[in-house]
């Protein structure tokens, strides 16, 4: 879009306001504000104006102002209380300190109109940002201190590096999930956003899932911990604002459905690993006398159509037998030579090892990659005594066929 057209075209220009859902009420929190332009009686978005790097900073700023005037006189004659999200460039905002002050005194300008600051969210993307990280971090301080709300846009998306976010200490992670394709996720897609849910965890941001265009979407910000919720599944842009409660009923039905299928997972693991347990302890009470490799090969006979690895360690991570593995031709192999090694380091060693050392109990693992197959599978671990811990890898083919364990 040639950007002399939108500066003619001013008077053209509206507000669009994307509804912002929250989980915990299934109602509307707030709107993102966008920019559309009517040329020949046709709504577009002005996305690409404002990401184009190309055109003038001045021209970006006077359309800036003026969307932002009509979407604060448009919220103040509404007579609500909600949120309003702005879309804010960060290189703009660190080179033109009296933008950032006139943002702030425009904001100000409608507070006894009802628009209060804290009601104000400013989107900022880190990964474009081209200037100084602990300065733009200044910034946000500041931005916080007034009461204005910082979320940071794109997460997960080009360059974003999350020491650089969690530094900006922001209120809200704004999570794009357009880059999940189909009505299936892949287990790659699925980690990372675990990774993200777990991050926000951590800095002690909300999460808002957006790019939200049909069902996979939703339950994949559901899953992961989404708080606030944006697509158009949900909602589309609208030059108005909609009823607080429009997604209320599909939400609640849709959570429903998500709850339903989650506890009937976790019914199937529950029940599974107590059938390992019980398995396990029938073999362990028999064979009790048998050392480490002649305990782990009855055990491959036993379970052979369950694992196809399975190896001993002690409570301090070291291997006290040999790896017995199950090769492509079915038959078990003996590797000696990782007798001794140690596996303390691996994510959640320890903190399997101390729950079962209080529960009595042997331990199914999530869903992980394995290092030497690449293949996706579980760890059942037991705890043979106080001192030895038996360890036996499910691999995918078994999780497959069995319903509820992937």
């Amino acid at each position: 879009m040639d950007a002399l057209e939108v500066l003619i075209n001013k008077d053209k220009i509206v507000p669009y306001f994307q509804p912002i859902l929250r989980a915990e009420q299934q109602s509307v929190v707030g709107y993102e504000v966008l920019g559309r332009i009517n040329l020949d009686n046709k709504m577009e978005s002005l996305g690409d104006f404002f990401n184009n790097d190309s055109i003038p900073v001045e021209y970006v700023l006077e359309i800036d102002e003026h969307i932002q005037h009509l979407a604060f006189e448009y919220y103040c004659n509404a007579r609500i209380n909600t949120d309003l999200f702005i879309n804010c460039n960060a290189n703009i905002l660190m080179n033109d300190h009296e933008y950032s002050e006139q943002l702030i005194t425009r904001i100000k300008s409608y507070e006894s109109r009802g628009l209060k600051l804290e009601n104000v969210v400013l989107e900022i993307s880190e990964h474009n940002y081209r200037g100084d990280l602990s300065q733009l971090g200044h910034l946000i301080i500041y931005l916080k201190s007034l009461g204005l709300r910082i979320a940071i846009d794109d997460v997960g998306r080009g360059g974003s590096n999350l020491d650089h976010i969690a530094q900006l200490e922001p209120n809200i992670l704004k999570v794009d999930l357009n880059f999940i394709k189909g009505p299936m996720m892949l287990q790659a897609n699925k980690d990372v956003l675990y990774s993200l849910s777990m991050f926000g965890r951590k800095i002690g941001a909300t999460l808002l899932f957006e790019g939200i265009g049909d069902l996979t979407k939703l339950n994949a910000a559901w899953r992961n911990g989404g708080r606030y919720y944006q697509g158009f599944y949900l909602a589309k842009p609208s030059p108005e604002f909609v009823n607080e409660n429009c997604c209320k009923e599909k939400l609640t039905k849709e959570f429903q459905q998500f709850i339903n299928f989650e506890r009937s997972k976790l019914n199937s693991q529950y029940i599974f690993t107590e059938e390992l347990n019980n398995r396990f302890d029938f073999v362990i009470k028999r064979e009790k006398k048998l050392v480490s490799d002649d305990l782990i090969k009855v055990i491959a006979e036993v379970f052979n159509d369950v694992c196809f690895r399975i190896y001993i360690c002690d409570q301090y991570g070291f291997q006290r037998s040999s790896n017995y593995v199950k090769g492509e031709n079915k038959q078990w192999v003996l590797q000696k030579d990782y007798l001794g090694k140690n596996w303390s380091w691996r994510p959640y060693f320890l903190e399997t090892i101390v729950r079962m050392q209080y529960e009595k109990r042997g331990v199914l693992s999530d869903l992980y990659s394995d290092i030497e197959t690449n293949e996706f599978i579980r760890t059942f671990s037991y705890p043979i005594n106080e001192e030895l811990y038996l360890f036996f890898d499910i691999p995918y083919t078994f999780l497959f066929e069995k319903e509820g364990l992937l």
